[in-house]
């Protein structure tokens, strides 16, 4: 990517003093390396929506999926309030462009699963959502979301910035000359990719594709993101991966010498086995598209989705 792109970040994350005790949540993979790539868009719910640094906590109470925000210690609601700051400020963003979201785990206001509901004894049960993180994805259900604890799992990690890669990638398509021709560079560059998360995905949009001229363009590209956000949301597995290196192997079967196949072959064994991470296999197939100059794969994005400084193909 030439320039950088916007995503949307707790304001936390950052190292912004704007916890509840006037701390921080600072996370250096997301300011120090991640942040190389990306414009953060900062938020914190609590102090634009009025409240002070330091303040009283909050906590969610009630049904799960319409819960009340209480303060802990004085039991006084700001529900109201959170909720018609979350929904202008849901709309307030449309105009950032963003192509994903990070939220602060837990956070009554902006963590994304499993924060603390408490019912009428008091008790805590892990099943609910923050309330603008709720409001978030209601209003942008295609943007690629994830929180910081969860950015911990390098399977996760990699997966949630595959996805804001590829919608960077999607929104310049987009930016381009409308028509078919785009659309169908844009899949072409990105079939193997698909392939890796969902071959379902992969040939429900190969014929969307085919028989895109049927539809309008403005149809026809709502349909396409949703189908591959759909797609990337979905886990890669080592299964899906050998399947994609294999159909890869198979674009060299007139320039590979024995040798090369055959050292191919036990790269895929040794990381079907989990002797080495996916990058070996990668790397060794990219090597061979520079040597035999191979045009289609020189194109693909899944022998290169990310920029190699992010290490994200090193642990999965």
């Amino acid at each position: 990517m030439e320039t950088k792109f916007r995503i949307g970040i707790s304001s936390c994350l950052l190292g912004n003093e704007v916890r509840w005790n006037a701390g921080h949540k600072h996370d250096k993979y997301l300011t120090r390396t991640l942040g190389k790539f990306v414009e953060y868009v900062p938020v914190c719910p609590e102090v634009e929506a009025g409240f002070g640094v330091p303040r009283e906590s909050f906590r969610l109470v009630g049904d799960p999926e319409n819960p009340r925000l209480i303060t802990f210690k004085s039991k006084t609601d700001h529900t109201d309030r959170m909720l018609a700051w979350a929904r202008k400020r849901v709309r307030e963003l449309e105009k950032e462009e963003l192509c994903g979201f990070i939220f602060k785990s837990e956070s009554p206001s902006s963590g994304m699963i499993r924060v603390k509901v408490y019912n009428e004894k008091g008790m805590p049960h892990k099943v609910g959502i923050g309330m603008f993180a709720r409001a978030f994805m209601r209003h942008f259900p295609l943007i690629p979301v994830e929180d910081d604890g969860r950015l911990n799992d390098p399977l996760i990690r990699e997966n949630f910035i595959l996805q804001i890669f590829t919608m960077k990638r999607w929104r310049d398509n987009l930016a381009g000359k409308p028509g078919m021709g785009l659309l169908v560079d844009f899949h072409t560059r990105n079939k193997l990719l698909i392939m890796s998360h969902s071959p379902k995905h992969y040939r429900l949009m190969g014929k969307l594709v085919a028989t895109g001229k049927k539809v309008s363009i403005k149809d026809l590209h709502q349909q396409y993101q949703l189908q591959l956000m759909e797609a990337l949301k979905l886990k890669t597995t080592i299964k899906k991966h050998i399947n994609v290196l294999q159909h890869v192997m198979g674009y060299f079967k007139k320039q590979l010498s024995s040798d090369e196949k055959q050292e191919l072959l036990e790269v895929f064994d040794h990381y079907r086995s989990e002797l080495v991470p996916l990058i070996v296999p990668i790397t060794l197939i990219n090597h061979y598209v520079r040597k035999y100059d191979q045009p289609y794969l020189k194109q693909q994005t899944y022998l290169h989705p990310h920029p190699v400084e992010l290490k994200l193909r090193t642990h999965v």
